[in-house]
């Protein structure tokens, strides 16, 4: 069963199942790419390792359970006794720990000088928020803009603070960057929103190439149909997160028309 949505399915974007979205999303656009790139470039999937300590961890020191002030007991009418006070009792917390983060992306290499020409970044909830995961990724995508190296940067994503772009009043529920090195500070943003269907763009390489077109959509509905999401997905609460007003009565009357409530 195809995906109720024209465009980005809200309901992928739940963080049961974004995790393995992402994945799948990356083998798809490699498997969409390394057919037409051959034989001068060839598409890598790389990943990304940083550690993290959970921003949403609590602090050390704070206990698990209350801890009861201990009363020190003595004998009445007795005097001259020397009492010992109970020990102290150990009490379990937690603490935030460091954990190893991996993040899945696509380079674009030229065969024969291994030289990456570009970098495909499809955006998680970690880049989105504050902590080491945007930290590390907002790296990243500065060496990459102060190189020569194409960036695409795929957000479909509603939740969390896009990465920035200069004089940009353009507001939307996702977007797909696409910065060619030769033409920065200047790119090509697609925005778009809940309603639209995902936008297809040319994939940057060097100046002289034919540039093939990555049909996100296609990509995003095959991956829906592939891993079955029909079959796991409640349509009848609203998604998480949840969608603005305006989006959440469109939703409500598509989804009625398809019988999904």
């Amino acid at each position: 069963m195809p995906s109720p949505f024209p465009g980005m399915n809200p309901y992928l974007e739940n963080s049961a199942l974004w995790s393995e979205v992402h994945n799948l999303l990356i083998v798809a656009i490699f498997d969409a790419l390394n057919p037409q790139l051959r034989p001068k470039y060839r598409a890598t999937i790389e990943q990304r390792v940083y550690q993290t300590t959970g921003e949403d961890s609590l602090l050390v020191g704070i206990p698990d359970v209350a801890v009861q002030r201990q009363q020190k007991t003595t004998k009445p009418e007795t005097a001259n006794v020397a009492v010992t006070s109970p020990p102290v009792q150990a009490v379990t917390v937690t603490i935030p720990t460091p954990g190893t983060v991996r993040e899945s992306y696509l380079e674009v290499r030229e065969v024969t000088t291994r030289e990456v020409v570009t970098v495909i970044e499809v955006l998680s909830p970690k880049n989105k928020r504050a902590g080491e995961g945007r930290k590390a990724y907002e790296r990243k995508r500065q060496r990459v803009l102060g190189s020569f190296t194409n960036l695409v940067e795929i957000d479909l994503l509603r939740d969390g603070k896009p990465m920035p772009i200069l004089h940009n009043d353009i507001q939307s529920d996702y977007r797909i960057l696409v910065s060619r090195g030769e033409r920065r500070p200047k790119a090509d943003l697609y925005a778009f929103n809940l309603q639209n269907i995902i936008p297809s763009f040319p994939l940057p390489l060097r100046s002289e190439d034919v540039e093939p077109l990555v049909e996100l959509q296609t990509l995003v509905s095959e991956i829906y149909n592939r891993a079955s999401y029909d079959l796991v997905i409640d349509y009848s609460p609203e998604p998480v997160p949840a969608l603005s007003e305006a989006d959440a009565v469109w939703a409500d009357a598509l989804l009625r028309e398809k019988g999904l409530r």
